[in-house]
């Protein structure tokens, strides 16, 4: 089912949106939803720092040992799990401008799904060279955005005009959320020793 809702959400947003709102799974399926696809940057951004290697620009591959790239790895996977939860939680905080009373396990779905295109998007990773996971980053941002657009009207049961301030809330935050993720990151790994020890 959960590849059900992956592939819908890709080819009919708005029927996928409908479809996961009169089902309304249960916590730990959307739980399990965000477990297993944040696998999916943390594996393939280890693989990529570790194994193949970065290029930045015309030099040689930039690595890390591999014990560096799986805490780092394992860092990022904790922080998309943490980001998604609190995404959740200010996207019930602020259901009450709106009027709107969806429950914990609402916000975890919209969160978890809308999220998807941006933790997919971690397969780019396999190819790692900057411009190009940039690019692909900044696609899969934009999908994202757009299901929050598309789906917030649908699970908050709200008007669309409502929606569409609604959403431009949620996305200003979810950016900002993201901005302090990777700032918490770099604080962290410099101020705590974390620094990664660079394969030679």
């Amino acid at each position: 089912m959960i590849l059900n809702h992956i592939w819908g959400l890709y080819a009919h947003p708005k029927d996928e949106w409908t479809e996961i709102d009169n089902r309304h799974e249960n916590m730990m399926y959307g739980l399990s939803h965000i477990l297993l696809v944040a696998l999916i940057p943390a594996i393939c951004g280890y693989y990529a720092a570790a194994h193949i290697g970065w290029s930045i620009g015309a030099g040689d591959p930039i690595k890390i040992t591999e014990q560096s790239a799986l805490l780092l790895a394992m860092s990022m996977y904790v922080a998309i799990i943490g980001g998604v939860f609190l995404l959740a939680y200010l996207i019930q905080w602020m259901a009450i401008t709106f009027d709107s009373k969806p429950t914990f396990t609402q916000c975890i779905e919209l969160a978890a799904y809308a999220a998807t295109p941006v933790l997919m998007v971690g397969v780019a990773a396999l190819y790692p060279v900057l411009w190009f996971v940039a690019l692909a980053g900044c696609a899969a941002i934009a999908y994202s955005v757009y299901l929050l657009y598309s789906g917030i009207p649908i699970m908050m049961h709200i008007p669309e005009e409502k929606g569409f301030i609604y959403s431009s809330s949620v996305v200003t935050v979810g950016l900002v959320l993201l901005v302090c993720v990777l700032a918490g990151t770099a604080i962290l790994w410099t101020n705590f020793g974390f620094i990664p020890e660079f394969a030679h």
